[in-house]
């Protein structure tokens, strides 16, 4: 079973990393996701990070959109060079 954690809750327990709690311990209570986190999330406040969490989001529907509009580009174009 994959446990999820939210972006308050991955924030809360690298805050206890600064605090002075091992990387170990951490790594041992919560798993082993810890240091993909910390590149991720480090130094961030909770605001921050479900703004990125919005813009990630974001991006994957414009990437969506572009990838559906080239389609349609290179359909219609077969289309055209068929016809003439």
């Amino acid at each position: 079973m994959k446990v999820r954690f939210t972006e308050e809750q991955i924030i809360k327990i690298l805050k206890e990393h600064e605090g002075g709690k091992k990387a170990v311990d951490i790594v041992r209570e919560y798993n082993k996701t810890f240091y993909r986190w910390k590149s991720k999330y480090g130094g961030m406040d909770v605001s921050e990070a479900k703004r990125l969490k919005q813009l990630e989001e974001e991006n994957r529907r414009l990437k969506e959109m572009v990838a559906d509009l080239s389609l349609d580009n290179k359909i219609l174009k077969d289309v055209l060079s068929k016809n003439v």
